[in-house]
């Protein structure tokens, strides 16, 4: 089928300012379904077109919308992260359902920032929108995107300003060209510095870097500021607003995993019909090889015929077809969540999510570096290390978006676990498979001598070669005051990992993983740039046990 391609499209917004857009349509009489995605990176950059390749949908019958959001590529306006979504989406929305040979239905596609404005759209209830299908995007920005655990996802803040800042500055009109030219300059220098200059900026919440080019952050400073701006991209309570079917994308190294899991399961919950598949796949990378490890063909989002109607995107455009099309008679998979079991690799259909008959178990962090599930001694010692700010542990892989010296994914934790301020707890060889599929755990009772402090801890897979591969990892920020022994709960998220006979189950403990958290000063002031060394104290004893909470599938079987 030939398609045509109208490239700069006006889009009239409410308030006058002119977004652009090009527009893919088979050729033919039509009606044709609408798939639109409006992006702040480029809508003709090839990482966007990849995600849902336009001129394939189109010969599949559908008009294909890429549209640049307010003020990026060829659109008008102001640039603020996620100010205009909401409105924008709904304009663009019924403007795109009137296109000539349009059918009136439009479904929305796309991932990340570009997911969120599929959930802003849907939030003003356009008549117009039929699905949306977003993919690797958040629930509540405070969990994932601005922070967690009360720390700030600072190794996501810095790049994406930054990155996102060389359009800014080239389009300020209040700068002359040569202004414009020598800060560019510098901003690609501090981007290509920023593993050893710019990630270290303190104080966090006044970043040199950032304080001098003066760009509209992501949010996450912002939000300290103005805590009203984080409803811009909440998506948490807004899930009774949207009536639609969604199709929600995630992958188990995503930053935004948690986002989407949640996402499905309110949407799931309220009674409407959401779908949810979720591979071994980073932010960005979806096929071999992912990080340190190799899934195999059936792993890859495209060009592999692993699913009902294909690859990944020829199952999208079939569950796009059934709820836009006037001839929706496509046959889709009778249950709602498709997963990929790793260790065992291999997608598994499942009838919810979370899986009713995983049952949860606790592994004890053992005085002496052991992981059990036999109950502590009484009288068990305490495990120690200190904990120098100035000395952070780095991040080493896992479920991030950071600058690229800082690759996402399942990678060897050896240089880390090499550390004197990283404890580490390892189960021994495991005689059967164990199957973790769920929400992990970790609960502490630790001190400090610092009045704050963060506690980091980690799940990995030990390999019978030695390697230790994360699976997921998570952050506490607590303020306790110096040496008060509580308890804490830290939140690794969700993974679907069989630990196959050989392995060994591994928890890390430690008090930072920089730059993707901002370093805790263990000072109680964020806002200064003065530290304290500090030391950690993490409790065994019957009465103040440490442990990880799993949610084991038995048999790792599918439910009938």
């Amino acid at each position: 089928m030939t398609v045509t391609v109208e490239a700069d499209m006006p889009v009239p917004m409410r308030d006058g300012t002119v977004l652009r857009a090009d527009v893919y349509t088979p050729d033919g009489d039509g009606p044709w379904p609408v798939l639109l995605s409006r992006t702040p990176y480029g809508r003709a950059a090839p990482d966007h077109l990849m995600v849902l390749e336009p001129v394939r949908a189109a010969q599949k019958g559908f008009i294909i919308v890429h549209q640049d959001t307010r003020s990026r590529g060829g659109s008008e306006g102001e640039w603020m992260p996620f100010r205009h979504e909401y409105d924008d989406g709904y304009d663009t929305v019924e403007w795109a359902a009137r296109l000539p040979k349009a059918n009136g239905r439009v479904g929305m596609f796309g991932g990340s920032y570009v997911g969120n404005t599929q959930w802003r759209a849907a939030a003003a209830q356009p008549p117009s929108l039929g699905a949306i299908s977003p993919m690797v995007t958040w629930c509540d920005p405070m969990d994932g995107l601005y922070g967690r655990g009360g720390a700030i996802e600072w190794g996501l803040e810095l790049p994406w300003t930054t990155q996102m800042g060389f359009e800014y500055l080239a389009k300020n009109p209040a700068l002359p060209p040569e202004e414009k030219a020598r800060l560019a300059g510098e901003l690609l220098a501090d981007v290509d510095g920023m593993k050893d200059r710019g990630y270290w900026d303190l104080p966090v919440r006044r970043s040199p870097t950032l304080e001098k080019y003066k760009l509209p952050g992501l949010g996450a400073i912002r939000a300290i500021d103005q805590p009203e701006t984080v409803s811009w991209c909440r998506v948490a309570g807004q899930h009774d607003r949207i009536d639609v079917p969604s199709l929600h994308w995630g992958g188990w190294y995503d930053i935004f995993l948690q986002g989407t899991l949640d996402n499905y399961v309110a949407m799931a919950e309220a009674g409407k019909d959401a779908r949810l598949l979720v591979g071994p796949w980073t932010h960005g990378v979806f096929r071999d090889p992912i990080g340190d490890l190799c899934f195999g063909a059936m792993a890859s989002r495209l060009y592999a015929p692993v699913h009902p109607h294909g690859d990944t995107n020829d199952f999208q455009l079939a569950w796009f077809r059934r709820h836009l099309a006037t001839d929706a008679g496509v046959t889709l998979p009778d249950t709602p969540v498709r997963i990929f079991v790793m260790g065992r690799n291999e997608w598994r259909d499942e009838p919810a999510w979370p899986l009713a008959r995983a049952r949860t178990e606790q592994h004890f962090l053992r005085n002496g570096g052991g992981l059990t599930t036999g109950n502590p001694d009484a009288a068990e010692d305490v495990s120690t290390f200190i904990y120098d700010p100035a000395d952070p542990v780095p991040t080493l892989g896992g479920p991030l978006v950071m600058a690229a010296a800082y690759p996402a994914g399942p990678l060897d934790q050896a240089p880390v676990e090499a550390r004197d301020d990283v404890l580490v707890f390892t189960s021994a060889p495991l005689e059967e498979e164990v199957e973790v599929t769920g929400r992990i755990r970790v609960v502490l009772h630790a001190a400090s001598s610092a009045p704050s402090t963060d506690w980091v801890a980690r799940l990995c897979d030990v390999h019978p070669d030695g390697r230790s591969i994360i699976l997921a990892d998570g952050i506490t920020r607590v303020v306790t005051g110096a040496d008060a022994i509580d308890r804490h709960e830290i939140d690794l998220w969700s993974t679907s990992n069989v630990f196959l006979p050989g392995h060994r189950i591994r928890v890390q403990v430690t008090s930072s993983c920089f730059p993707r958290w901002d370093r805790n000063l263990n000072t109680g002031d964020q806002d200064g740039t003065a530290m304290q060394v500090a030391r950690q104290r993490i409790f065994h004893d019957a009465d103040r046990p440490s442990f990880i909470e799993l949610p084991v599938v038995p048999g790792g079987q599918a439910s009938a």
